[in-house]
C-alpha cells in the first residue's frame, strides 16, 4: 500500500501539482508552436506522452544496470577484467549522450509509425513532429530519474520511472489543450495590437502557472488519506 501511495504522489505531482510545463517551465517550444488548435494539441499531447514514457523506460534501465555508480554490468565487466573490486565504476557522466539517443530514437519511432498510419495528423504537425526531439521536457524526465537512482538509500524502480513519464505526458497533454483552447478563443477576442501573438499567448500561460499553483498540496492531502485508509 505504500508503494501505491507513493505512485499516486508521484502520477499527481507531476502532472499537476509540479507540471513539467507550468512548474519547471520545460517543453515551453511545443506548447507554444502547436496549441492553435484542440486537435492538434491534443495530437502532439499524446504523441509526447508516448515519447516520454519509451524515454523513461529505456532510460532507467540503461541508468539502472550501466550508468549509476555501482551499476551492476560495469562493475562486473570490471571485476572480469581483473580490475580492483573496491574500485567504483561511475558512468553517469556519458547519461546525456545516452538520453538524446534514446530520445532521438524514440521520435524517429514515432514519427515513421503517426506517418504510416495518420497522415492527416503527420501533415498537421509539420517541423514541430520532429522537434519533440528538441522537447526538454522529456530529458527533464530522464535527468529526474537518474537523480533518484542515485541516491542508493532511496532507489526508484520502474514502476516509479513510468509513473513519473506519465504523469509529466499528462500534464503537458493538460497544459497544451487548455492552452489551445483558449487560443481558439482568444481569435474571437479584440486584443490589443502590441500583444497580438506571442505576447498575449506568454500571458496567459503566466495565468495558467499561476493557477496550477493553487494545486500546491494535494500530494500531502492524498497521502494522508492513503494513510487513513491503512490504519
Amino acid at each position: 500500500m505504500d508503494n501505491v501511495a507513493l505512485l499516486v504522489q508521484i502520477f499527481f505531482g507531476a502532472a499537476l501539482i509540479n507540471n513539467f510545463v507550468l512548474h519547471y517551465f520545460v517543453g515551453i517550444c511545443p506548447f507554444l508552436g502547436v496549441s492553435r488548435r484542440i486537435d492538434m494539441a491534443f495530437g502532439m499531447g499524446c504523441a509526447v506522452t508516448f515519447v516520454i514514457s519509451i524515454a523513461a523506460l529505456l532510460s532507467w534501465t540503461f541508468t539502472y544496470y550501466i550508468l549509476r555508480p555501482e551499476a551492476p554490468l560495469p562493475s562486473w565487466l570490471w571485476r572480469l577484467a581483473g580490475g580492483d573490486p573496491e574500485v567504483q565504476i561511475d558512468l553517469s557522466v556519458l547519461s546525456y549522450i545516452m538520453y538524446i539517443f534514446v530520445i532521438a530514437s524514440s521520435v524517429q519511432f514515432v514519427e515513421m509509425y503517426v506517418r504510416r498510419f495518420f497522415p492527416p495528423l503527420y501533415k498537421s504537425f509539420g517541423v514541430f513532429l520532429p522537434l519533440i526531439t528538441t522537447n526538454c521536457a522529456i530529458l527533464f524526465a530522464c535527468l529526474e530519474i537518474m537523480k533518484h537512482l542515485q541516491d542508493p538509500m532511496h532507489l526508484w524502480g520502474l514502476a516509479e520511472a513510468l509513473t513519473l513519464a506519465i504523469g509529466g505526458g499528462v500534464g503537458f497533454t493538460l497544459a497544451i489543450v487548455l492552452m489551445a483552447g483558449i487560443r481558439e478563443e482568444l481569435e474571437l477576442c479584440d486584443i490589443p495590437k502590441p500583444l497580438q501573438g506571442a505576447g498575449i499567448t506568454l500571458i496567459v500561460a503566466g495565468i495558467m502557472a499561476m493557477a496550477f499553483m493553487g494545486f500546491t498540496g494535494v500530494d500531502q492531502g492524498i497521502q494522508n488519506f492513503l494513510n487513513a485508509m491503512i490504519e
